[in-house]
């Protein structure tokens, strides 16, 4: 049977002249496997997906299905009890679990800033927070990289509520937010700092906790946003403030009250992921002594400079900088590059991640690659 006679095939060229103008570009988009080759791609910082760590100590037993959302029926033990144990973890007064690292942005910065309010960015947030913010009804302005002069400039023409939202690790450059100078300005302009941690989250401070309480300043931010999905090794997200902020989210963040909630089955990966990661401290160090010796390497290409897993080596231009992935994936390395239009023009890059079971050797033969 030709199966391709089987099916109605409806007319969507109208989506053919997008496409067309990605291919034009270089920056088609395609799903690829990435078997047999050696992991710099991955967010499996730790990698407890890469050993399985976390498989044992779940019950398989549990439900595969919530059957409803958590308003609705969807709600159970296990979720509030993981709930508690993060809070505690984070030294927050509560804890609201989400789908999704996305869900929870999309949620938290579209349900609270509010007509009148102001959100001042930095430019190189994640699509996750653009997204909440471009549904809030707030007004919202974008600030350079880590410029506090220019942050200040603008919070001082700021009205309503000022919320100041950014990222302690930025996914895509690998360097820190200057998280001091923002609790600083923000208690001077009573102004409202969000902490995306998706990326510090089991890799900076003691035992993972991340960059706000590595500093000792989680008091004095409003919430703070955690995702499971990169060195936790499992999946969803939460959203960590005080039980006013969480009851607030409860009635009005719709990416929570209108979606079916995580199965036991997913909760019970986050909590044995919170009972499995501060411990890690062995993999954390092997991580620790991979970072320093790429950033100590020499390349033939700029490396931009970085403490954590996320190592960026600038190539600009799409059919550059993807003719040198493809050339490390021919050679079993699994290293992907990131193009325009993700990130800005003549700034594209290679994302290389490295992780606590790559070995030396393994980051040698990358580095002599790239020499």
């Amino acid at each position: 049977m030709n199966l391709s006679e089987t099916f109605f095939m409806y007319n969507d060229s109208f989506l053919e002249k997008k496409l067309q103008q990605r291919k034009q570009q270089n920056a088609f988009r395609q799903l690829r496997l990435s078997a047999g080759k050696i992991d710099f791609c991955s967010n499996d910082y730790l990698g407890i997906v890469h050993n399985n760590l976390l498989n044992k100590k779940i019950d398989h037993n549990l439900k595969t299905g919530s059957t409803g959302s958590r308003l609705l029926a969807g709600n159970y033990a296990l979720i509030e009890e993981t709930e508690k144990q993060i809070a505690t973890f984070h030294k927050a007064e509560a804890a609201l679990i989400f789908n999704s690292g996305y869900d929870a942005n999309i949620g938290l910065l579209s349900a609270v800033p509010q007509k009148g309010d102001t959100i001042l960015y930095d430019q190189l947030c994640h699509a996750s927070l653009r997204d909440g913010i471009r549904l809030s009804f707030a007004q919202s302005f974008s600030f350079e990289h880590n410029n506090l002069d220019e942050l200040e400039k603008k919070i001082k023409s700021a009205t309503g509520n000022v919320f100041i939202v950014t990222e302690s690790v930025f996914s895509m450059d690998g360097d820190f937010c200057p998280l001091q100078q923002l609790v600083s300005l923000s208690k001077k302009y009573n102004a409202h700092l969000i902490i995306d941690e998706a990326h510090a989250i089991g890799i900076i401070g003691e035992n993972g906790k991340g960059l706000c309480q590595h500093e000792n300043l989680h008091n004095e931010i409003f919430c703070r946003v955690y995702t499971f999905g990169k060195a936790c090794g499992c999946h969803g997200a939460v959203v960590t403030g005080s039980q006013q902020l969480k009851d607030y989210l409860i009635n009005f963040a719709r990416s929570f009250i209108y979606t079916t909630a995580l199965p036991e089955h997913s909760v019970a990966a986050i909590q044995a992921s919170y009972n499995t990661f501060p411990f890690l401290n062995d993999e954390r160090k092997q991580l620790q002594n991979l970072i320093n010796f790429f950033q100590q390497s020499q390349l033939k290409f700029q490396k931009l400079n970085s403490s954590t897993s996320i190592q960026i080596v600038i190539i600009p231009g799409n059919d550059v900088v993807k003719e040198i992935a493809l050339q490390l994936q021919e050679a079993a390395f699994d290293v992907r590059p990131i193009l325009y239009p993700t990130i800005p023009l003549n700034k594209e890059r290679l994302r290389i991640v490295l992780h606590a079971f790559n070995t030396i050797n393994e980051v040698e033969q990358l580095v002599k690659k790239l020499s």
